[in-house]
């Protein structure tokens, strides 16, 4: 059986993470926003730590009282934690120390009264191909260094992180009897179980990945100092998950694969065991990991796009009747950032899609491009997103800025409809390396101009200027700052170059 609260330790299985040394114990402090309460700004605090001894009580700077540790889960001896806390924000902004006893070795920065958050935004913290990161001059983690170094000198007050904060994609070769379930003919795989032995592998391989890849210290020394609001994306599952023909989508071992990886999701990115989610996750009661944050005139609003995948869908029923509901929450704002795992506004490959889909042989780039909003399988959801959020946006007057990786390049782009602007941001990979040089001059030369996808709609792939046209393809990260009329101000921070490139608006 899976672990968790009181289940007897399992045995011992071998686990190959490749790409990671296996982090020492303990991992943590993994801070994560839990938004405002009135003039508090709420963070949790995660900590995997070894041994079932209780952890004595956080020390907050600025909380009166010392805060008392939440246990979450438990797995072959290593005890996950949480620390709830909420941090009063004074007229300036301030640094609040956070420690054990009396020592305070921790810190994070919290935003004045009044005052407009300073955020970073990364997506893409690894790859499917470990060479890949094995061959990168300047080390795996260059651009997680580069943004502590940032921060250190200009505080960030929020960290969102837009998708595959973990590359699980080795969980095929890692685990023994999925190893071997491949090798079964495939009518045989989709009949195929997935046993209590088989779960525990698996299990054992997402937590140990988790806990090497949040032991990094270039990610820690960040982790610990700016909370988090984190979503994922296919390869915190495995690579192409919601993307895959159905029998294969709906099979057991996939099933099984997926509770288990959104198990793990929930407790290292959103720091929740399930049983009671944090109130900044609205979608709880639809099974979905959807969260909102609303900060005074600015909100965050970050869907599941991932949970009710599939090939012919993006959202479930559920999800679209309290879309409308939960965009209402942010009237009033005069900023929405929507956190998209993949870009609203984007180059239309579905003519590519097609031709892939044509061929006699399954090619990888196939899940690829399906999960594209405007893939031909989505184009008719990706309009009426466009039409919710443009109406929204035309009635209240809050401008919307999407965020997004995925496509492991830097860009930017506008979606206009009648009466109303979507700005678009691209920032991937942090770690994952850039495509080749062919193909992001054939995405430049498709991005060309504005394409019409319909609706009274029409995208526009904006040069990005300092030579780079329009994609930008070094690895990279999102500084973004809210002037005082509510418009963002982005910089990405790219490798190898000492100046960062800013909006091209």
């Amino acid at each position: 059986m899976l672990g968790g609260d009181g289940d007897a330790e399992a045995e011992e299985i071998p686990i190959m993470i490749s790409d990671l040394d296996r982090s020492p114990e303990p991992v943590g402090p993994v801070l994560f926003f839990r938004g405002m309460q009135g003039s508090r700004w709420r963070v949790s605090a995660l900590f995997v730590l070894s041994g079932a001894t209780e952890p004595e009580d956080l020390r907050v700077d600025g909380v009166s009282l010392a805060v008392p540790p939440r246990h979450l889960f438990e797995w072959q001896g290593r005890h996950v934690w949480r620390f709830d806390f909420a941090v009063p924000r004074g007229r300036d902004d301030s640094t609040a120390g956070y420690g054990f006893g009396d020592r305070r070795p921790w810190r994070f920065h919290v935003p004045g009264a009044g005052r407009l958050p300073r955020l970073a935004f990364t997506a893409c913290n690894g790859a499917e191909d470990l060479d890949m990161l094995a061959r990168l001059p300047a080390g795996r983690n260059e651009r997680w260094v580069d943004l502590a170094g940032c921060h250190a000198k200009h505080p960030f007050h929020l960290l969102l992180q837009g998708g595959d904060q973990i590359y699980a994609d080795g969980v095929w070769q890692a685990c023994p009897g999925l190893a071997a379930w491949q090798r079964l003919p495939r009518g045989q795989r989709c009949r195929s179980g997935f046993d209590d032995a088989l779960a525990e592998q698996v299990m054992a391989y997402y937590f140990d990945l988790y806990v090497a890849t949040w032991g990094q210290p270039e990610l820690a020394a960040v982790l610990s100092s700016i909370p988090s609001v984190m979503m994922w994306d296919d390869h915190d599952i495995f690579d192409g998950w919601g993307s895959h023909p159905p029998p294969l989508q709906d099979c057991p071992v996939f099933s099984g694969i997926h509770a288990v990886a959104r198990r793990q999701f929930s407790l290292f990115q959103l720091a929740s065991a399930g049983r009671e989610p944090p109130e900044c996750i609205w979608g709880a009661k639809l099974g979905s990991f959807t969260q909102g944050f609303r900060l005074g005139e600015i909100g965050i609003f970050a869907p599941d796009l991932r949970s009710e995948r599939s090939p012919t869908r993006v959202l479930g029923p559920g999800s679209w009747r309290a879309l409308p509901g939960w965009l209402e929450r942010f009237a009033g704002c005069r900023h929405l950032l929507l956190m998209s795992s993949v870009p609203m506004a984007f180059v239309d490959l579905g003519a590519v899609e097609g031709l892939l889909n044509a061929l006699p042989w399954r090619n990888r780039l196939e899940d690829d491009l399906r999960d594209q909003w405007r893939s031909p399988a989505h184009r008719v959801e990706w309009l009426r997103l466009v039409r919710l959020l443009g109406d929204f946006s035309k009635r209240t007057g809050c401008r919307i800025t999407a965020v997004s990786g995925e496509i492991h390049l830097g860009m930017a782009g506008r979606l206009r409809g009648p009466g109303f602007e979507l700005d678009q941001l691209v920032s991937s990979g942090v770690v994952h390396p850039p495509p080749s040089t062919g193909y992001a001059a054939a995405l430049g030369w498709l991005g060309r101009g504005r394409s019409r996808p319909g609706g009274d709609c029409s995208v526009e792939i904006l040069p990005l200027g300092g030579g780079q046209g329009r994609f930008l393809r070094a690895r990279n990260w999102l500084d973004l700052a809210f002037e005082t009329d509510g418009r963002l101000a982005a910089r990405w921070h790219v490798e190898g170059l000492a100046t960062p490139l800013t909006t091209p608006w």
